[in-house]
């Protein structure tokens, strides 16, 4: 039997209307530098990531903090991650994609909160249903 690999779309992607990320390079949650002032609109989410549309070219594999926002979801989701890859953007507003593979999720030092974890797989069944009864 041929190995094919891992499959890299493992984790169901989701697109919200109206979600948002600001940013911070670095993992320095308590230094004085702080999350870039503007918010950029996510194209999709997913438990192991993000991609969004932005102005500025990341750095392959440099650590990220990321603040998610999220219609109907009071307070943002903080992650860390890392940059996986860069695009040019198609459209004109925002240059580039960039897609962001979230830290691990787990009650250690240097991983992502599990609860965060609870909640995007909660957002991915929400919408996941909802793409289906509308296919339906």
């Amino acid at each position: 039997m041929e190995y094919k690999g891992i499959n890299r779309r493992a984790c169901k992607r989701i697109k919200i209307t109206g979600a948002t990320v600001t940013y911070k390079q670095g993992r320095f949650f308590f230094s004085k530098k702080q999350y870039v002032e503007e918010f950029y609109p996510i194209v999709e989410i997913s438990r192991g990531g993000v991609r969004f549309m932005g102005k500025k070219l990341f750095t392959i594999s440099s650590q990220v903090s990321l603040k998610i926002s999220l219609p109907e979801e009071p307070s943002p989701l903080i992650l860390k991650g890392k940059v996986r890859w860069t695009s040019l953007n198609p459209a004109m507003s925002y240059k580039y994609q960039i897609g962001i593979q979230f830290d691990p999720f787990a009650l250690k030092k240097g991983c992502n909160h599990p609860e965060i974890l609870e909640k995007i797989m909660k957002l991915e069944q929400k919408f996941l249903a909802n793409k289906k009864s509308i296919n339906h």
